[in-house]
């Protein structure tokens, strides 16, 4: 039996698709990437995602960055994420944690006005006390300005990307400085959608 070793909490990893509902969904994403400086933190891109892993404040800077310049053309663009710290077998060797904290993406992203709709849920693993630390980052998100309300299985936000997308870093930072030693946050995040501008 393969022993499982513990990385260093301080990891933050997301493995994230972007879907951008078009025929030319390889040149908007292709062109997203170029326009997103990815060189604080280690990258992967698959046939199926892409995995982003360093510190969080660059993921996370990574991840909306690449999705706000894959949907400012007006194309209708999907974001499927999954946010990861403290994951079993994470290790620092390959993670770019010696990075400062200055954000590569972040001056050009407050640029970009795009409002969106998105779900989100929050995992504080390994402690029984998880649905305190879940409402406690709920209140977090309020405090932007975005949160909607409940759904099934998730939180509802609305309104501008960078807003959205702050809301969900701080809850997720928060829940890293909980109890739970690994924490996990899955996102839905669409732009421009057609769906959404009938239903006004």
């Amino acid at each position: 039996m393969k022993e499982i070793f513990c990385g260093t909490s301080e990891i933050t990893g997301a493995s994230f698709s972007i879907y951008p509902m078009s025929d030319r969904f390889v040149d908007i994403i292709l062109s997203a990437l170029k326009e997103v400086d990815t060189s604080k933190v280690w990258m992967r891109t698959d046939d199926v995602s892409t995995c982003v892993r360093g510190r969080s404040e660059h993921v996370f800077d990574v991840v909306k960055a690449i999705f706000l310049n894959a949907s400012i053309g007006g194309d209708h663009v999907v974001l499927n994420a999954t946010f990861s710290n403290g994951c079993p077998g994470d290790s620092a060797g390959d993670a770019f944690m010696a990075e400062d904290s200055y954000l590569m993406n972040d001056e050009r992203s407050q640029k970009i006005n795009q409002e969106v709709a998105a779900q989100f849920a929050l995992y504080p693993l390994g402690i029984p006390g998880y649905m305190n630390v879940i409402m406690d980052q709920i209140k977090t998100v309020e405090q932007q300005g975005v949160f909607s309300g409940g759904v099934h299985y998730a939180s509802r936000l609305d309104g501008d990307a960078n807003k959205v997308f702050t809301g969900m870093e701080n809850a997720f930072d928060g829940a890293r400085n909980s109890d739970s030693s690994h924490i996990v946050m899955t996102v839905t995040m669409s732009a421009n959608s057609p769906s959404r501008k009938e239903g006004r």
